[in-house]
């Protein structure tokens, strides 16, 4: 079960390492499509962004405190679906249609680091992880 559980970690984890490559590689364009959508402070929103990515599918790849870190793949997913794919607001059916699946993608993939928080914080001795949970759900 160890392994099965690492594995998952592992490919939950390479979607954020990739994003967050992006967001502190190329933080000027970024910068200029999430200033598109209205975020504040865009520059630095991508690349707090990135940031809290990188923390996060860390935490959750290596295992040091992995609870913490789902949390904060959390605190990326909610508010990007809703900051920077807001399909409500779309006009154009295709555009709009790009909007919800981008929406979904993070809504689906909060609730699953949501569920890995649980998972990981009710779990003490997971195995193969190199620290245990911050939190302890019993």
């Amino acid at each position: 079960m160890d392994v099965v559980v690492l594995i998952g970690r592992i490919l939950f984890a390479l979607l954020f390492l990739g994003s967050a490559a992006g967001h502190l590689s190329q933080a000027d364009a970024m910068a200029g499509y999430a200033q598109s959508r209205g975020v504040p402070a865009p520059k630095l929103a991508v690349l707090g962004s990135g940031v809290l990515m990188l923390i996060g599918a860390l935490s959750v790849l290596l295992g040091v405190w992995a609870d913490l870190g789902s949390l904060l793949l959390v605190l990326f997913l909610l508010p990007t679906a809703v900051l920077m794919h807001p399909f409500w607001k779309e006009t154009d059916p295709e555009t709009k249609q790009m909007e919800m699946i981008g929406f979904n993608k993070d809504v689906a993939l909060g609730g699953a680091a949501l569920a890995l928080f649980a998972f990981f914080a009710h779990t003490p001795e997971l195995g193969l992880t190199l620290t245990g949970p911050l939190f302890h759900l019993n």
